[in-house]
């Protein structure tokens, strides 16, 4: 497994989260996250902030994967549907894709499985490119 540019490493909040990069190429992007006590919520299933946090950041990879030159993004917006409750011990499997793009916009959709396919919850988002700051 190759590290891809379009996978930011760098994010202090994804580091903390635990979210692992799987693969990342031509709109698709796949990342994962071993589901622990401290990502669930107080009914002890997966807290919905770590299921958005998983589709938000492989939508953007893969929004990203189309032109890793082009620096970062932005969501500027995303719409989430969570569909049944992950437990602790699983593995969220988080894949995405980048349907449309244009010179400064990616539209994506994504979804969240569990170790055993169950669908998790799905997503849309629109993400904007943005340049690199000088360093």
């Amino acid at each position: 497994m190759t590290q891809s540019t379009a996978f930011r490493n760098d994010i202090p909040f994804i580091k903390d989260l635990g979210v692992e990069f799987v693969t990342a190429e031509n709109g698709r992007a796949v990342v994962a996250l071993d589901l622990c006590p401290r990502h669930l919520n107080s009914w002890s299933v997966a807290h919905g902030g770590v299921l958005m946090t998983l589709l938000d950041v492989a939508m953007a990879v893969a929004g990203r994967s189309l032109d890793p030159a082009a620096g970062g993004g932005v969501t500027l917006e995303m719409k989430t549907s969570f569909l049944q409750p992950a437990n602790a011990g699983t593995r969220l499997i988080a894949s995405a894709h980048a349907f449309h793009r244009t010179n400064t916009l990616a539209f994506c959709d994504g979804e969240v499985r569990d170790t055993d396919e169950r669908l998790i919850a799905r997503a849309m988002g629109t993400f904007k490119y943005l340049k690199l700051p000088s360093r």
